[in-house]
């Protein structure tokens, strides 16, 4: 059994509902911001992984973005959850809450 591939999976899997948790509490995110978040966190994504992500998110109308320019370098986009995105991570934070007390109770031991 590749047990890297199996966290790959799961980490994989819980990456949009910690993206979305991260910009839900900070209200708006800017994607390095939303990097350095991770890696505190230990879940170390990379910007090729990242960008791809919040496009798909903001084409299902779950983010918005806007742009801010910068004094240093091109204008930033800060993207913020739209009123389907907060339904999404409500639902989706359901989903965990569910899911982490199941797998807690199973793996339980004695």
């Amino acid at each position: 059994m590749n047990i890297e591939n199996t966290e790959s999976q799961m980490k994989k899997g819980l990456l949009e509902f910690c993206i979305l948790g991260i910009i839900k509490k900070q209200n708006e995110a800017y994607p390095s911001d939303i990097l350095e978040q991770l890696k505190g966190a230990k879940l170390v994504v990379l910007e090729g992984t990242l960008y791809p992500l919040l496009t798909r998110l903001k084409n299902a109308a779950i983010l918005t973005y806007r742009w801010e320019e910068s004094i240093a370098g091109p204008p930033r986009k800060y993207y913020t959850l739209t009123q389907q995105g907060e339904s999404v991570y409500q639902q989706l934070k359901k989903s965990w809450e569910d899911l982490s007390n199941s797998v807690n109770h199973l793996t339980k031991t004695i």
